[in-house]
């Protein structure tokens, strides 16, 4: 006797199949502005360090959580512009917006930065929905570009109940943000929140015009955060320096506490670039109209 499917997953048949689609013009978008599409190792000796981003271990070794340093990596052997979608894994992530493995798109192109990326998301963004309107929940988003952008001091300064210095020295940062600011977010217009400071940067360059601000941003849709890009920070010895500061916040004695220096030892031959990564299950559940991550995946962790 022939079981019937999981009712559940059954009724994710209509976003699979929209899911399916939007990951097709996704590439098709890149290919036809000249991207060549790559497939980087899953399983690495280590990824950047990061405080709050802990890594999957896999025998020996670490699932990506990103495949940010190998695409830097060719970018430095004279590959100018890439893109790659693929799997990466965080561990203990889980929500109705996050996934311990998820689907990221990332991109990166040689002599850009931060500013040609916001370009290039309103691109994207017009290409998979080309009648300028978004229809998610209960808001209207209108698509039109160009997007707004406010500084991320601004952003605390409209709709925090306090200052984004205040927030940091009383180490109240991310409660603040996630509870006031974000929340708030390209509710009826995407928005990107920019000019972070460099210690919330830690693989970005800085603003040449105020070093205590990095050339990043977040871009914003309904309140939720879709993507996160920046102009690449290519001086090895400053890399190392917030590689260094990430490790003291990560117990020696944890197997996560190593340094990529393979991506540092061609860091040097990289050139000015930038590079961004976009939640693609985020993307999916914005374009599908799905208000938690679980309706975009053919299977949830509790399920296997």
């Amino acid at each position: 006797m022939t079981t019937c499917p999981d009712a559940t997953r059954a009724a994710r048949r209509d976003n699979l199949y929209a899911r399916a689609r939007i990951i097709q013009q996704i590439r098709a978008f890149f290919i036809a502005r000249a991207y060549l599409e790559v497939e980087t190792p899953h399983r690495v000796p280590c990824n950047a360090p990061e405080e709050y981003i802990e890594p999957v271990p896999s025998a020996g070794a670490f699932l990506h959580t990103s495949p940010e340093l190998c695409m830097k990596r060719l970018l430095a052997a004279g590959y100018p512009k890439l893109f790659q979608l693929c799997r990466c894994w965080r561990h203990a992530e889980r929500g109705t917006r996050h996934l311990p493995e998820f689907t990221m798109l990332e991109w990166y192109a040689s002599y850009s930065d931060y500013l040609d990326l916001m370009h290039t998301c309103e691109e994207l963004l017009c290409h998979l929905i080309p009648t300028g309107v978004l229809s998610w929940q209960e808001h209207t988003i209108s698509l039109k570009p160009p997007f707004e952008r406010i500084p991320l001091a601004q952003a605390f300064t409209r709709f925090a109940p306090m200052a984004l210095e205040d927030t940091i020295a009383a180490d109240c940062f991310e409660e603040v943000y996630t509870e006031h600011v974000e929340p708030k977010l390209g509710i009826a217009a995407p928005v990107f929140i920019y000019d972070y400071p460099t210690s919330m940067a830690a693989l970005a360059r800085t603003r040449a015009d105020a070093p205590h601000l990095a050339e990043r941003f977040e871009l914003y849709i309904g309140g939720m955060e879709l993507a996160n890009g920046f102009t690449e920070l290519t001086d090895v010895q400053e890399q190392r320096q917030r590689f260094n500061a990430a490790l003291e916040n990560i117990h020696p004695s944890d197997p996560q506490s190593l340094m990529p220096e393979a991506f540092l030892a061609e860091l040097e031959q990289m050139p000015p670039s930038a590079g961004i990564a976009l939640g693609v299950d985020r993307l999916v559940m914005l374009l599908t109209n799905a208000t938690e991550i679980d309706a975009v995946v053919a299977f949830t962790p509790e399920e296997l």
